[in-house]
């Protein structure tokens, strides 16, 4: 598997993207907090994706929160892709990003629904543990919210 870093509004990208925000919408409603192509485009937001054999296999994001913190934006593996170790890779590449920077904690916002049981799954196995809001974020039945200290 190859990570790279990437343009979210690059044409490779976009129907993987749209796939994921309609997904998550469909589930959460307003609640979904899932970045668009402008959003993880935005300064302080770094995207990449991941390649297998030459096919787009997911992206992820990490959003800088200050000088010691960051986020873990928009972790999505495609449909073709799940279950092979995309997302622990991304994460990976996320969690080792986010120590090289420097970052004394890492953040993530996921949803509660079934969908998301995968995801919670590997962020727990990576060492992420509850926690309560953060940032700009409301708690809601829809969500819920993680932190691993670095």
């Amino acid at each position: 598997m190859e990570i790279r870093l990437d343009d979210p509004a690059a044409s490779h990208v976009s129907e993987l993207l749209a796939h994921h925000l309609r997904e998550l919408r469909s589930v959460m409603g307003e609640h979904a907090f899932a970045l668009d192509a402008s959003g993880l485009s935005s300064p302080g937001v770094t995207f990449w994706t991941a390649w297998r054999e030459g096919e787009l296999a997911g992206f992820g994001a990490l959003k800088q929160l200050g000088a010691r913190r960051g986020e873990v934006k928009s972790m999505r593996a495609a449909p073709s892709a799940r279950g092979t170790g995309v997302g622990h890779a991304l994460l990976g590449h996320i969690v080792a990003e986010a120590r090289a920077r420097g970052y004394e904690a890492l953040y993530l916002e996921t949803g509660t629904a079934d969908l998301h049981a995968p995801a919670i799954a590997l962020y727990r196995r990576s060492g992420f543990i509850s926690c309560g809001p953060f940032a700009d974020y409301e708690a809601s039945e829809h969500n819920q919210f993680m932190v691993l200290t670095l």
